[in-house]
Parts: C-alpha cells; structure tokens; sequence
C-alpha cells in the first residue's frame, strides 16, 4: 500500500513509495542489515526499483528507519558487492542492475564507471549491419574490396613464408619490424624510428588519447567529425571543442585556442570523414603557424589521403611541419585496402613513438606479423600502387553512378551535397522539416542501412544529415539502394522528429 511520510527527505520517500510499504514494514530480522538487502534487493528483482534509481542518503534512510547509519551503510556495501547498486561520491548511490538468474553477483552491476560511461554504440552497430548480407550498408568507410587484388595478396603471403617463416610465427619489437617501419617510411614519409605499426587507426587513436590527455582537458575537434575519435576522446574525460570545418576559420579557431586553452588538436584535413571536405594550402600554413605559436600539438588523420579523384591533394600538415616539432600522423590500410586487416601507423616524434610503444605493448605486444610482411611486400613490387590507380578510377565511377542515382530518386531540395574530389563519403542536408533518424530508420526496414548525422557531432547537430559510403556498393545494388533513400525521404520528408518515428512504425 502507498504510504504518506512525514518527516523524511524526498528521495527517502520515494523509495517507500515505489516499494509500496512503510518504513516499518522493512523485515526487523538479526543482523537489521538483512532485512534493508532484503527489502531493496526485492524491489530491484520486481522492477519497482530500474536501474539508475536514486537510493536514499545513507543518514536520511536510517532515520527513516530508526535505525544507526552503520546498519544502512552496511547494506549499501552487501548490494553493491552483489552488483545491484552502484555508490558514486557526490553524487549518491543508483540501483546498477536487476539480478541475473543463478548468479551470486549481476555481472552488469560490476561494469566499471568508465566502461559505463562509454556508452556510444555507434561503431558497434554499423560493423554490425557492414557484416549483415541481408542488408546494403552505406554506412560503413569501405573501399571497393570487390577490387581487392587477391591473387597479388596471395603471392606476396606465400613469398613471406616461404622467406620469413621464422620471422613471421616469432615475437617482434612493439613498435613494429624494421623492414616493415623502413618501406612505410620510405613510402609515406618520415624516419623509421619514428614509425609506429598499429592494428588500425582506431588504435592509434585510443593510444595516443590514453598518452596526451589527461580527464578534464580540452581538446578541439573537426565538427563534424569522426565519431571513433571523438568516442576516445570523451570516453578519457576531455572537454571536447568542436571546430566549424565546412568554415574552417582560423580566426575562430585561435579564438577557441585562447578560450580554452587545448590540449591537443584533432583534425582529418583530407577528404574529410564525413563531410568529404579537403583543407586548402593556406588554411594548413596558418594551421601550422597556429600551432607553433600557441604550442599546440596536432593529431593528423590522414586515413583518406591517397584516395583522390585526380585533383592534386595540398601537402599534408605533417610535411608542412618541417621540423617534426607540432604534428603526429595516424593513417590505415582499412581504407585503401581492406579494413579486415586491421593494420596502420603512427608517425610522430621518437620521444613520443617510444612512449606509445611502451602503452600499446600493455594489451598488445606487437602487431602481427603477417599482415606487417605482407603489406610491406605488396608495397615494395608496386602491387599497392597499381592497386590505388585503380581503386581510384572505379571509386570515381561509383561516386558519379551514386550522385545520379540519388538525383533521380530524391525530389529537389530534398537532399543537398557537395560532390567530393576523393575519399569515400557523401555528406547530405536534409530539409529542415526532415528527421535524419526518420529516414534511417525507414531505409533500415527496406534493407538499406545508412548513418545519421548525430554521431559526428560532440556538441549537438546532425538530426538532419547523413551520410552516405558511395565506394562500398556495386552500381546495381546502389541504384536500389537509392530509390530507398528517396522514398524514405517522400515519405519523412514532412514530419517533425517525433512524428517522423511515428509514422514509420
């Protein structure tokens, strides 16, 4: 039965008023303590307490129950220790979870704070429907891999053990082989020694995270920007600054240089993830020029950077950074060759590379060696080059195919975009009375699976924008894949949020 409290702090209240009982109802068995697990425990098991419930105040609760604070105190302890409730300092104590059935403890309760707190499952869900043949993905960055040159891979993997076997099964430095680390420099620019081999981007940009940022720093990014690094960046406790990139202001950002005094700067300055945008030379001259001035390092990502159309790409901020004093780069093969080969580098400072080797060696001792080989051998005989001349014409191809295919399909104004030099993503603009996530989940239903704009942005934006992956489809399966778009737009393209949800149910 409800019961009106008098007397007893709000959240006190509320917790008898969900249990439906009066504080004199608690179970007065020996120890008391029980009694209070008992009573909660009973509670979050019925599903009168969820999960993220505020518990009373361990004081308020025990003079709501006469009883001593230690009592209280020492129940919180046992459901914590059970996995059901979670106690944060200053902030108070959260039903964590419901029971799990035939387990001493819920295993979900024992997550830890910063593994709670990562919550963005975005990543998780677009490898999810990339892996899924049921459905078209037009969310995933993915080359053509129909182009893949598996024979050349092949080769090149039977040539490794025949001439490397030992090499190849044995332990390796953290930072990577030196012949691999010597062709990627020789290849890409910079010393050797100053080449780190990750597996992917995204770990390279979990490491360098975890070696320059500490909770509570600034860092300024693209925005839009890459959701993965973004992710990394929150999960560690920065301040994350988003940075106008269709405008790229660099009185704006200095402006925020001196408002917020950064960490560090990310910025993905070529054919840009998502908005396919590529900064001008000028703009990268008073980037570095910023930089050095206010001594702000900058993490280039430079993942899309040999994926151009034929226009000339502007040099990198890496080479314009002459003396190696402001810039470290990332970049990956997932982009240009496979992303199932989880390979890549960093190329930053020695100080800095030894630094990051010493961290990556913690959970991962070296990337393997295979793939290192292999890939450093398909550099060395040209097969990557010949691969990216091609890669590039069919890439070109699709974005056309794609660009006509969503011209045909749409109705005018319906979705607006600038037609990249290069890379592999269309950025669109809805109309304004269009829900980006509307039309997601409308294409969903029709098989086609495609990524809203909200996840690019920190700070608030993209609930009317999308983007689109025009490399990863062959033109037939685009062509369909199109006229889902353009119905999923007719038919949200009127709605607000709300109701555009509604009305595709």
């Amino acid at each position: 039965m409800a019961v009106v409290l008098t007397k007893v702090d709000q959240v006190t209240d509320g917790l008898f008023r969900a249990l439906r009982v009066a504080p004199t109802a608690v179970p007065r068995g020996r120890p008391m303590y029980r009694g209070i697990v008992q009573l909660i425990d009973d509670g979050i098991a019925s599903g009168a307490l969820a999960p993220g419930h505020r518990l009373p105040a361990e004081r308020e609760l025990a003079r709501a129950l006469k009883v001593a604070r230690a009592t209280v105190v020492s129940a919180y302890r046992e459901l914590e220790s059970r996995g059901l409730v979670r106690g944060y300092v200053g902030r108070g104590t959260f039903v964590a979870a419901q029971p799990d059935s035939g387990t001493p403890f819920a295993w979900r309760g024992k997550i830890s704070t910063a593994a709670i707190e990562s919550t963005d499952g975005t990543l998780r869900e677009i490898m999810r429907h990339a892996a899924d043949a049921a459905v078209v993905s037009l969310a995933a960055g993915t080359p053509a891999l129909d182009l893949f040159p598996v024979d050349s891979f092949q080769a090149a993997t039977d040539y490794v053990l025949g001439r490397h076997s030992a090499v190849t099964w044995g332990h390796a430095p953290t930072e990577g082989l030196l012949s691999v680390r010597e062709t990627f420099a020789a290849r890409f620019g910079g010393d050797p020694d100053e080449v780190l081999v990750i597996a992917g981007a995204q770990q390279g940009l979990e490491l360098l995270t975890r070696c320059l940022i500490d909770r509570g720093d600034a860092v300024i990014v693209d925005r839009p920007g890459y959701l993965g690094a973004l992710q990394s960046f929150r999960t560690a406790g920065a301040r994350v600054i988003g940075w106008d990139f269709l405008r790229a202001s660099i009185d704006e950002l200095e402006d925020l240089i001196l408002r917020y005094r950064p960490k560090l700067l990310y910025t993905n300055p070529t054919f840009q993830n998502p908005t396919g945008v590529t900064l001008p030379i000028r703009t990268r001259r008073e980037l570095i020029e910023l930089a050095r001035r206010y001594r702000l390092p900058i993490v280039e990502d430079e993942t899309y950077r040999e994926l151009s159309f034929g226009a000339a790409v502007p040099p990198s901020l890496y080479d314009l950074d002459e003396d190696g004093t402001v810039v470290i780069r990332v970049n990956s093969f997932s982009k240009v060759l496979a992303p199932g080969l989880r390979l890549g580098w960093i190329t930053a400072p020695r100080t800095i590379v030894d630094q990051l080797a010493t961290m990556k060696q913690q959970s991962d001792p070296h990337t393997q060696n295979l793939v290192q080989l292999v890939i450093a051998r398909l550099i060395d005989v040209g097969v990557f080059d010949r691969h990216l001349a091609v890669l590039r014409t069919e890439h070109k191809r699709r974005r056309d195919h794609m660009v006509t295919q969503l011209a045909r399909s749409t109705a005018p104004g319906a979705l607006r975009f600038t037609v990249p030099d290069g890379g592999l993503f269309l950025w669109c603009r809805l109309r304004q009375t269009t829900a980006a996530s509307a039309v997601q989940s409308y294409a969903l239903s029709r098989g086609v699976f495609l990524i809203t704009g909200e996840p690019f942005y920190r700070d608030g934006g993209g609930a009317h924008e999308i983007r689109l992956c025009f490399t990863n489809v062959l033109p037939a399966v685009a062509t369909k894949a199109c006229s889902v778009i353009g119905e999923a737009l007719r038919r949200c393209g009127e709605t607000s949020d709300e109701a555009g949800l509604q009305r595709i149910v």
